[in-house]
């Protein structure tokens, strides 16, 4: 007896663009993500909305974003662009002066508290737990529990 061998028939497959796509919801998470904005288009007009939310001085913000205060005015003059930087810690210091609007009800007494180096569990805050990102989510956390109601 004798086997017959019968070749397959080469099989043509579905480019990419014929394939169809799972049918499925969009992610909850996918939906709440936060978009920021990009950081190399973030110019002196930008910064000067959050430089006019508090009564910090151009020391004080050179200091924040540790930079010269020529630097700040040079951007100023012509509206020149941050470094990614540079603009990531403004955005970060705009958190700051949002959560301490929230907790306490005026961006004045906010700047008080940070000036009198209040206590927390860690330590002491500063003015200066603003020049650092390590500082900045110590400020934000003693705010967290201060709206909670953890005065320590």
């Amino acid at each position: 007896m004798k086997k017959v061998i019968t070749k397959k028939k080469p099989v043509a497959y579905k480019s990419a663009d014929a394939l169809s796509k799972a049918e499925e919801p969009i992610a909850p998470y996918y939906r709440s993500v936060k978009v920021m904005p990009a950081l190399k288009d973030f110019t002196y007009n930008e910064f000067k909305k959050i430089a006019d939310k508090v009564p910090f001085t151009q020391a004080e913000w050179a200091s924040i974003l540790h930079v010269s205060e020529r630097t700040l005015q040079r951007y100023a003059k012509n509206n020149g662009s941050f470094a990614p930087i540079n603009a990531e810690r403004a955005m970060q210091i705009a958190q700051v002066i949002k959560e301490g609007i929230i907790t306490f009800g005026n961006v004045n007494l906010f700047y008080s508290w940070i000036k009198r180096n209040p206590y927390m569990l860690e330590g002491n805050l500063s003015f200066e737990s603003l020049t650092t990102n390590e500082g900045i989510q110590k400020v934000l956390t003693q705010l967290g529990r201060i709206q909670h109601g953890i005065f320590a």
